[in-house]
């Protein structure tokens, strides 16, 4: 998300950088750039208009005009006032009330409400486990959760929660044929209350578009089950639209949150720049990814760090965290000094480059993300080559992993053949962990300091992004 908005944005940028100082003209040409990329990325114009005029005065202000770098200073500004725009700090769920605790899903039809619903529940009945400690304050703490499907309308939809509830371990509601919202949410919270859960999910019916009959059922059980926390699931390529959906939901229920879902697909963003600004509701969630604990808390600065092409190294640390295990790292870092790496040590470093977003997912972290995305796309790099590499490996006998030094010719075409691919690709991968054993043993032989100084003299290779 946010790719083609950074790109415009970058570009604006650029120029400003490049300039010694800044006309009050040279301020105005860039933010009738930056409008347009908004408006682009589907951001609702009057958000736009309210941005530009809140950037405007302080872009063209002394301090920018007498600035050592004009240019740098019309970014900083922008930053800020974007970081403001999306919410300025980390909402967190509010579950500080009696129990249970109601948290009613709303959205429309296709919005992502029941995974999202299922997301949530796993996080908070993992508490401070594996991922969910980074959440902090909502998810630091294990909670007794129940699900509750309400959508009556749509087909299978409440047996589709209930196998989300399977797969994740959270308990559902029992589902009763022909039983009505209202009387299964009267169900769901004397259900919760007598069997002391924390927490009581109700994952409500959707449409295809707001009409009177889907807000009333959504009103009728926001005022039955007082809910602490309202939130609204919008699919964040959903565009310009989402903004009317947000404003609809809010004018009726009181919305209390913004989850967004496919936040790692390609929408333009315009949705997360719009719905907080239209409705003063925070996104307090994302959904970046269809595995249970690919929920995110949402950080104003750091999406907006990304968005300016400035990288999110915050959250590039916290997911390496996350998905690294300290004592395989321990291990590999004791087979690494004594000079072992095989084809087994390989495949867990390209599955963990997998689970970390792969080569892309981690380049949109980095400052200078599109650039080294172009750099990528220029040096032709494809990111299916890690599946690849992962297949020759699993083709490969345990005896082969162990020594690849025994993989001759005829070897090595079993080992193409198995894996689907041609022996120059085995070849490859062969060469490829053949360099980086010999660099490892390098860096052993002259310590790390000594390997660094050798390479002081080294220039980057050619089109490598300085």
């Amino acid at each position: 998300m946010f790719e083609g908005l950074s790109k415009r944005l970058g570009d604006v940028f650029d120029k400003l950088r490049g300039r010694g100082a800044l006309s009050e003209a040279d301020v105005d040409a860039a933010l009738r750039e930056v409008r347009t990329a908004l408006l682009e990325a589907d951001v609702a114009l009057p958000v736009v208009r309210q941005f530009i005029d809140g950037v405007r005065p302080k872009a063209i202000g002394a301090d920018v005009i007498r600035s050592v770098t004009p240019g740098q200073m019309v970014v900083k500004i922008v930053n800020d006032h974007l970081v403001e725009m999306l919410g300025g700090t980390v909402a967190d769920l509010d579950l500080n009330a009696i129990p249970p605790v109601v948290i009613l899903m709303v959205g429309l039809q296709g919005s992502g409400k029941t995974t999202s619903s299922a997301k949530i529940g796993y996080r908070l009945s993992q508490g401070p486990q594996g991922m969910a400690a980074e959440f902090g304050g909502t998810f630091a703490t294990k909670r007794k959760v129940m699900m509750a499907s309400l959508d009556t309308r749509r087909p299978a939809a409440q047996q589709q929660l209930k196998i989300l509830g399977e797969q994740t371990g959270v308990p559902t509601l029992p589902i009763v044929p022909l039983e009505m919202p209202l009387a299964i949410t009267k169900r769901a919270l004397e259900t919760a209350r007598r069997e002391g859960y924390d927490v009581l999910i109700l994952d409500t019916a959707g449409r295809l578009s707001i009409d009177e009959e889907l807000m009333k059922e959504v009103a009728d059980i926001s005022a039955l089950s007082k809910p602490q926390e309202t939130l609204l699931v919008a699919d964040a390529m959903t565009g310009q639209d989402a903004v009317n959906v947000a404003k609809a939901f809010n004018d009726r229920l009181a919305v209390t949150g913004i989850v967004l879902t496919r936040v790692d697909g390609d929408a333009r963003g315009g949705a997360a720049l719009s719905m907080r600004a239209v409705t003063g509701r925070p996104v307090k969630l994302i959904g970046v990814g269809e595995k249970f604990d690919a929920l995110e808390p949402f950080h104003p600065d750091r999406i907006a760090s990304r968005i300016l092409g400035m990288g999110d190294i915050v959250s590039l640390v916290e997911r390496a965290a996350e998905t690294i295990e300290k004592e395989d790292a321990e291990k590999l870092a004791a087979k690494v000094r004594k000079g072992q790496f095989d084809m087994d040590d390989l495949l867990s470093q390209l599955r963990q480059l997998r689970k970390m977003g792969g080569l892309s997912g981690l380049m949109g972290m980095l400052p200078g993300a599109m650039q080294a995305k172009a750099a990528m796309s220029k040096a032709k790099i494809d990111e299916t080559q890690l599946k690849r590499q992962e297949a020759v490996i699993l083709a490969m006998t345990p005896k082969e992993r162990r020594n690849p030094d025994i993989i001759h010719a005829s070897r090595k075409k079993r080992i193409a053949k198995g894996s689907g691919v041609a022996v120059q690709d085995v070849n490859k991968l062969l060469k490829q962990h053949a360099d980086m054993l010999k660099m490892m043993k390098r860096v052993n032989k002259l310590g790390e300091k000594g390997f660094m100084r050798s390479l002081g003299g080294m220039m980057p290779p050619p089109g490598f992004p300085r």
